[in-house]
């Protein structure tokens, strides 16, 4: 039975060690990535998939706009037919005793060849719903290149909070490594102090208690970096195998005071998405001008050239001019119809620009809020962690000269922890609003 059990052991040991160096070599083999935050917004506008599907959305746009000036250009079309036919020449109205007379017994034709080349040619002179139309395509280019902007901004700003969430989780992690450091540090004085017979195993325990507890809250701060990391290399579009080293730390960097007045202002100014709202209500009353338009006559060119003949050789040239007239008169209302549906996404653009405008006006308020209360929060958060520590100075001096238990101890590396995570929570905050305060100004660019 034991020999069994020592079988199965080995087996398993050879299973396993392998499968772990593999694994070893594998981490060791991927590729590592050394990031900033001006790299990091770089690639994001490169491989982004949100960037990228809105190029593609400027070129179809540009396509439809290329079609509709094609209608207002020369539509020049050939062909060349070769056929056999009959034709029964009593549905032309030729009565039949005549036909006999023709030689044509019951009214159709002996079969006989027909050759015909052409080419036509059909050119719009005017029609004014064509050339609305056109330039309603050619706003549209306008409008995809305005939001592949927004998008572009919009992968910016959240890129660069990815990233503080990177660093934030990042500095967590090096927080709790510290805690650990300080826990073994701790955890040596009571044993020292127990082997001199000062204290009991109780201040022991609770020291080892206090260490366990830290190092859980690595692991699950090792986990929410590893997180952080997967999410920024999404944002990134960049291959998930890379490993990140991110060189930029949380710090606090001086920001000069402004109004709300001037920084809607320079909202106002430099929001993209005002710009293109403009440029949808536009789109949507050239719509409106093209359907409307519709009722208007408009005027177009018909010819062709060719030659036609019963043999190749003999063919003949032949031609045809001629300009035709359209007249809208009645479609049944169908012409009204689109007419009061685009009216009405008329108003619905309106709508929404007061809507963009007021959002806007929120985005920027809101960030300016934020960014006065995370710097206050950071001066608060590096006063506490400063007298967090000097708590756990006189704690472990008291503790050390027998004058208490390591209760007051633990009690001050709990405080010590929760200094070290309100100040990276600060940071990260007073960071992150300097971003949604640059986006919310239109003026993301400037930041990085």
């Amino acid at each position: 039975m034991r020999f069994f059990r020592c079988a199965i052991a080995g087996i398993i040991l050879l299973l396993v060690v392998p499968s772990m160096s593999m694994a070893e070599e594998r981490s060791q083999a991927s590729p590592e990535l050394r990031l900033s935050l001006h790299d990091a917004i770089q690639a994001a506008i490169d491989n982004n998939v949100n960037v990228r599907l809105l190029r593609e959305r400027i070129a179809a746009a540009q396509s439809a706009a290329n079609t509709s000036l094609g209608a207002l250009l020369p539509n020049v079309t050939g062909y060349a037919t070769g056929r056999n036919q009959t034709v029964n020449l009593a549905a032309f109205g030729i009565p039949q005793d005549r036909l006999g007379a023709l030689g044509v017994p019951g009214g159709v034709t002996q079969p006989f060849d027909v050759y015909d080349a052409r080419a036509s040619l059909v050119q719009n002179i005017f029609s004014l719903s064509l050339i609305q139309r056109w330039r309603a395509a050619r706003t549209g280019v306008d409008v995809a290149s305005l939001e592949a902007e927004v998008t572009k901004r919009d992968v910016m700003a959240t890129t660069g909070l990815l990233y503080m969430e990177a660093i934030r989780a990042e500095a967590a992690v090096k927080a709790r490594q510290a805690d650990i450091e300080l826990s073994q540090q701790l955890l040596k004085l009571a044993q020292d102090r127990k082997k001199a017979g000062v204290v009991t195993g109780l201040d022991v325990t609770r020291e080892e208690v206090q260490l366990e507890n830290t190092r859980q809250r690595l692991l699950v701060a090792q986990n929410d970096q590893e997180s952080a990391k997967l999410n920024l290399i999404r944002a990134l579009g960049i291959d998930f195998d890379l490993r990140l080293r991110l060189t930029d730390e949380l710090a606090l960097i001086t920001v000069a005071p402004q109004s709300p007045a001037d920084a809607l202002l320079a909202a106002q100014e430099n929001r993209t998405e005002l710009k293109a709202q403009l440029t949808r209500q536009k789109l949507a009353s050239l719509s409106l001008s093209s359907v409307t338009s519709e009722r208007v006559p408009s005027l177009s060119f018909n010819g062709d050239y060719g030659w036609i003949g019963l043999k190749t050789e003999d063919a003949f040239a032949t031609r045809s001019v001629g300009l035709m007239l359209s007249v809208p008169i009645f479609d049944g209302g169908q012409r009204e119809g689109r007419i009061s549906e685009t009216r009405s996404r008329v108003r619905q653009e309106s709508i929404r620009m007061k809507d963009v405008s007021d959002q806007i006006t929120l985005e920027v308020r809101n960030a300016l809020l934020t960014l006065d209360s995370s710097t206050q929060q950071v001066a608060v958060a590096e006063k506490g962690i400063e007298l967090a520590i000097k708590e756990l100075t006189f704690a472990r001096d008291r503790f050390a000269a027998g004058l208490a238990t390591n209760i007051e101890v633990t009690n001050a590396q709990t405080s010590v922890a929760r200094a070290r995570d309100n100040q990276i929570e600060a940071l990260f905050r007073f960071n992150a609003s300097r971003i949604n305060l640059a986006r919310a100004k239109g003026e993301i660019e400037k930041l990085f």
